[in-house]
């Protein structure tokens, strides 16, 4: 196809070439000895560019008729040329999108994201960050181009589409986020997705918080209100500067699972400085574990022995239960 296209533009620059060398020549010859070359090439030049500029000398009849013959072979070469600049781009996106469908037909246990906004194309930098394999489905043609401009697989269409469902190889996917614009788009897309797959982990946005149950009844294993999320990870942030960081931890294949792995801050935490983490009784009090040790000078530990010393200006890794997490970050100190 590529090699197509270049003979094509080989044979169109060709024509254009002996189309000056023609046009020049008949100028020189009908004008006789009031012409030179460059009058030639100029008048050639003017004529099929139709710009105007005038005539360099006052043409004859012949010269009149010689100019109408090369707008008319001037004009025609322009139009062969862009209908097939048109022809060859459509081919290529055909090309391209033969391609990337092949691609996504051999996908499996990957996820699909419905809706590239804010927060789907947080989701997808995320997933391509760590190698994940993914593709989204989004409706706008504009965000479509900007997708796969980045590499990334996306397929154009209704996300509440079977057929859209299907050439996404939702039957091998291993989860789907749902984050439309709107919650009646993400409550109609999560009820076609689990009609079509009731087996799937689907995570769905919620931007009201008493659409929350309408989307949990229709099938969404989890349902993440961002402004909720945002707000009250800001208001733990601010009454315990001890948390550092917090990610929840969802599994697509145990959705009662409930855990948190947070970043705390050992400051003010006196009780803690210079005790072994056996000593500390962090698991035996709060049945969380401390998984990960950043020390002061950078320096990080994963999986500290039992006998591993605690400072006051330790950053702990501390996974376990939501609600247990809870509990353990209550007793900070303010």
């Amino acid at each position: 196809m590529i090699a197509e296209f270049f003979n094509k533009r080989k044979r169109i620059v060709v024509y254009f070439i002996l189309l000056l060398t023609i046009g020049s020549a008949g100028f020189y010859f009908i004008g006789g000895e009031k012409w030179s070359l460059i009058d030639s090439l100029y008048m050639t030049v003017i004529t099929l560019s139709t710009v105007g500029y005038g005539e360099v000398h006052k043409l004859d009849d012949l010269a009149k008729v010689w100019s109408i013959l090369l707008i008319i072979f001037g004009v025609t070469g322009i139009g062969a040329l862009l209908r097939t600049i048109n022809e060859e781009f459509i081919q290529s996106k055909l090309f391209w999108n033969k391609k990337m469908i092949k691609n996504i037909s051999k996908l499996k246990n990957h996820y699909i994201i419905c809706g590239y906004g804010r927060m789907g194309a947080v989701i997808a930098r995320e997933l391509d960050d760590k190698n994940q394999k993914f593709l989204i489905i989004e409706n706008n043609e504009q965000k479509v181009e900007i997708i796969r401009s980045k590499g990334m697989l996306c397929i154009n269409g209704d996300a509440t589409s079977d057929e859209i469902l299907q050439n996404a190889q939702i039957d091998k996917a291993a989860g789907v986020a749902v984050v439309l614009d709107t919650d009646q788009e993400n409550l109609f897309v999560t009820m076609t997705i689990k009609t079509t797959n009731p087996d799937i982990f689907l995570l769905s946005r919620c931007a009201k918080e008493y659409n929350e149950s309408k989307l949990l009844r229709a099938g969404a294993n989890k349902v993440i209100n961002p402004y909720k999320a945002g707000g009250h990870r800001m208001a733990e942030m601010l009454s315990k500067p001890q948390v550092e960081d917090s990610i929840s931890v969802v599994s697509p294949k145990h959705a009662d699972l409930n855990l948190t792995l947070d970043e705390i801050s050992l400051k003010k935490c006196k009780e803690y400085d210079n005790v072994t983490i056996n000593d500390s009784k962090i698991r035996e009090n709060y049945d969380v574990n401390i998984v990960g040790i950043i020390k002061d000078n950078g320096e990080s530990i994963i999986n500290p022995e039992p006998d591993t010393l605690l400072n006051t200006n330790d950053i702990i890794l501390l996974i376990g239960d939501e609600d247990k997490m809870s509990v353990f970050k209550e007793q900070l100190p303010s």
